[in-house]
């Protein structure tokens, strides 16, 4: 179980090295798109253990098969059953690892694949968003001592009952970080179509630059503010069993990614701000006239949260007539749930409206060393003020400062705050 894994001390190096590591692989499913990139996949893991390395592979599903998967469910039902669908999109994953498998044994090299429920991967019965409770590890160590390859399905787990059960998307990431925890890996390492984690999306801002180290709490704000290099359960395990995690690109030979790491002393005499962090997928919901009482936000989002809806950035402005407004975000793809949930309990607070806004997006700079250098938030302003660019909401911690503006200027705003923290510029090592 997680609860009694303690973290790994030591650390080898990545590759080359003549001591033999354990190192856990995770492959996307632009990696795993086609059978040639499966034999490539296969020829990059054979290289590691002809290194004398013990190694695990996690897969995902092949590119575009889930979305086929999901489609399929589409054509028989609106309503699909969760734990039944869990089932069909489960099946991406167990394709996968079944061709890899394969591939590796072709080419000499012991390999044996397992799903989600034959590790097994525990999780709890929330369907499409279960979260990993343990893992029994045991079979994964007899096989890579008995010389193999172990490839596992990413992204699915089993329940206490043994429903098959998915962890939503970007799961595999999730299920990789968690099996080198379990393992004690001395390395996890994400292999994606991208070759390490930029200041900011470099098909926004051409001029980004890759990151050689990161560190945990600054991956950790930029995969919930909306980077999609790594999912942010996969960080959080990272961080908290202090499992050494490297993005690195699929597709290259050579190079050494990003690494992302707890060490942070080395970073805060550097520039302050490490990247510009967004997220399209944004909507504000505004509960309009409510009383200015206690207790009235747990009436508003507690039903929200017994909806599975999360909230992100929460605002309450008080009126002169003891009347307040309170506002939250919400993905957009909960919005029309969010929504329907607040109808029902407008009457019961006593509130006047429930008002939606879909066409907003999120935009954050993120450093660990804004804590302890003043005038970023005013320098963020300055900016975005500059160019006519209203801001609708703010939310600030010790190393981010996020705000929500209209969607039509997230990518002006994203170059001008690149270039205004100098992130354009080239850092020495």
């Amino acid at each position: 179980m997680f609860g009694r894994l303690p973290g790994r001390a030591n650390s080898k190096q990545r590759s080359g090295s003549n001591t033999m590591a354990l190192i856990v692989q995770k492959y996307g499913g632009t990696s795993m798109g086609s059978p040639e990139r499966i034999k490539n996949v296969a020829k990059r893991v054979a290289k590691f253990r002809a290194q004398g390395h013990q190694v695990v592979v996690v897969v995902s599903a092949m590119s575009g098969e889930t979305n086929r998967l999901i489609a399929l469910t589409k054509e028989l039902t609106t309503t699909p059953s969760p734990r039944e669908l869990d089932v069909v999109l489960s099946t991406g994953e167990q394709v996968s690892i079944g061709l890899l498998a394969l591939a590796l044994q072709d080419i000499g090299v012991a390999a044996k694949s397992y799903t989600g429920a034959q590790v097994k991967i525990l999780t709890d019965s929330a369907y499409s968003k279960a979260r990993i409770l343990g893992i029994d590890e045991a079979p994964i160590r007899a096989d890579l001592d008995a010389g193999n390859v172990v490839v596992v399905a990413g992204f699915q787990g089993v329940d206490e009952r043994g429903a098959i059960t998915t962890l939503g998307r970007g799961g595999s990431d999730t299920t990789g970080v968690a099996l080198a925890a379990a393992l004690k890996a001395d390395e996890c390492q994400i292999y994606t179509d991208v070759d390490g984690v930029y200041t900011t999306d470099p098909r926004i801002v051409p001029e980004a630059k890759k990151l050689d180290t990161i560190t945990f709490e600054e991956m950790l704000e930029m995969a919930s503010l909306g980077s999609k290099v790594l999912q942010i359960r996969s960080v959080e395990f990272a961080g908290k069993y202090k499992v050494k995690l490297r993005v690195l690109s699929s597709f290259e030979e050579d190079g050494e990614g990003t690494l992302i790491t707890v060490e942070e002393s080395k970073k805060m005499e550097q520039p302050v701000i490490s990247g510009i962090a967004f997220n399209r997928d944004e909507a504000k919901i505004t509960v309009v006239g409510v009383p200015d009482q206690p207790g009235i936000a747990y009436q508003i989002l507690g039903p929200v949260a017994d909806a599975n809806i999360d909230v992100d950035m929460i605002i309450q402005n008080v009126g002169r007539d003891g009347l307040a407004d309170f506002s939250f975000t919400v993905g957009r793809g909960d919005l029309d749930k969010t929504v329907n949930v607040l109808d029902r309990v407008k009457a019961v607070i006593g509130a006047t409206a429930v008002e939606a806004d879909r066409n907003l997006c999120k935009v954050s700079v993120v450093g660990v060393g804004m804590h302890s250098h003043p005038g970023v938030a005013a320098k963020m302003f300055q900016t975005l003020s500059v160019e006519g660019i209203n801001i609708r909401m703010i939310s600030t911690s010790e190393i981010k400062i996020s705000v929500v503006v209209e969607e039509k200027y997230l990518e002006l705003a994203v170059r001008v705050l690149h270039k205004a923290f100098d992130l354009d510029l080239d850092r020495a090592a």
